[in-house]
């Protein structure tokens, strides 16, 4: 079976790029297919990978230029030959999705977030890199490819998303059913430490506004806690000016160190609202608590009371609340370890694996249900038993339509999200 794996870009490294390392462990010979490639900005590990790159990486490959070719992404990927494979596996926040594919070829995508600049647009603009004239560009410049980000949508066979949290996005925006997977994470470099020192607070983030470090900051400044903050970005100066004695920024940290912070610190805190947060089950693999905010992806990872504690609002007396609550609870490291380890790299790829089938197996169905017999020259006659969609008889269509509504593609089998209940 030829596949083929497609990603938004390459010039980063976070959670998607991690998804994207698993996906290739399960087709190592799927070529990867992205708009443009900066080698030292994303992960070390598709240097040995084949990586086809569109034709913006001659002028917008570098991690700083990308986001300014936004208009040109949907040509990009459109300009990709993905003929002749069987399966194409998109990894997608925005454009990857959006390849051509033929009726012989499956698509499966995995979307970590219908795209953020279309339905989530002042947030997008609030992370910055936008001059004024770029502002007043881009409302109209987005309202056009909000539309193709809709009927791109529709190229897709089969939807898989990340959270519940995205798979609502999914079907408001949409229109479309998806299954639940949550992103792989390398539980194997994480440890829980015996003694750790406990004696700070921890953030490992990128520094940009959505992501709510300065509830953290001021928090503990105003409390007087010691808080380490790993990471850069945009926002690195306005939180430093804001920030108390007892505030330490590290920038950014190879992940040896990262994962030596983990296991020491007294409690992750996660304060924005993410899709999904790999960084708070990194911290549960080394056995610490996560105080985190009452939404998104947290509410499917975080266990109230048993592997950390919610705050409610996003305002730093909230926060506050639970960082006084924080002493009165009493934490089992090597169990909060455990409910870490069902989101490790492992499951991950067993499951995508399935998932794949049973697509794959929708497909050949569906277009084998279209296929006439080589003898045959008449159309077939018409089943009159079976309700008609779009004025034609679409038995197979229906057949292959199976729901995958969020509340029903569990993985854990237990009927309620990992983060609801035990």
């Amino acid at each position: 079976m030829r596949v083929a794996i497609v990603h938004d870009y390459l010039a980063q490294a976070g959670g998607a790029e991690r998804v994207v390392v698993a996906m290739h462990n399960v087709f190592p010979d799927a070529p990867i297919y992205t708009s443009v490639y900066d080698p030292k900005a994303t992960l070390p590990e598709f240097r040995d990978m084949d990586v086809r790159t569109s034709f913006l990486q001659r002028f917008a490959g570098g991690a700083k230029t990308h986001k300014l070719a936004l208009p040109l992404y949907p040509t990009a990927f459109e300009h990709f030959d993905l003929s002749g494979y069987d399966l194409v596996l998109s990894s997608s926040s925005g454009f990857a999705k959006g390849v051509i594919t033929g009726p012989e070829t499956c698509h499966v995508c995995y979307c970590h977030t219908p795209a953020r600049f279309a339905w989530r647009y002042h947030e997008y603009v609030s992370q910055g890199g936008y001059g004024k004239m770029a502002r007043r560009i881009l409302p109209w410049m987005v309202h056009l490819l909000r539309a193709w980000d809709v009927q791109t949508a529709q190229r897709v066979d089969r939807f898989i998303v990340n959270s519940y949290n995205i798979a609502r996005r999914v079907y408001k925006y949409y229109g479309r059913d998806s299954t639940v997977l949550y992103p792989p994470v390398e539980t194997k470099r994480f440890r829980v430490e015996p003694n750790p020192t406990v004696d700070y607070l921890l953030v490992v983030s990128r520094l940009i506004g959505y992501k709510r470090v300065d509830l953290a900051v001021e928090a503990c400044t105003r409390l007087n806690l010691r808080l380490k903050v790993v990471g850069g970005g945009p926002d690195a100066a306005r939180l430093k000016a804001a920030a108390g004695p007892s505030v330490e920024f590290l920038g950014r940290l190879p992940d040896t160190e990262v994962a030596h912070l983990f296991a020491n610190c007294r409690a992750f805190l996660f304060p924005g609202e993410e899709d999904f947060g790999i960084a708070p089950v990194e911290a549960m693999a080394s056995g610490r608590p996560v105080v985190a905010l009452r939404a998104g992806g947290a509410k499917e990872t975080v266990i109230d009371g048993v592997t950390g504690l919610f705050f409610d609002d996003p305002t730093v007396e909230s926060l506050i609340d639970a960082l006084e609550r924080l002493p009165t609870l009493d934490f089992d490291p090597r169990r909060i370890r455990r409910h870490a380890e069902t989101f490790d790299t492992t499951t991950f790829e067993s499951r995508l694996r399935e998932i794949i089938d049973q697509a794959l197996d929708e497909h050949r169905r569906l277009y084998d249900g279209m296929r006439p017999a080589a003898t045959q020259i008449a159309a077939p006659e018409e089943d009159t038993s079976r309700p008609h969609e779009l004025g034609t008889d679409n038995s197979a269509l229906g057949a292959w339509k199976t729901v995958h509504l969020p509340h029903t593609a569990l993985i854990n089998g237990t009927g309620v999200p990992p983060g609801e209940s035990l």
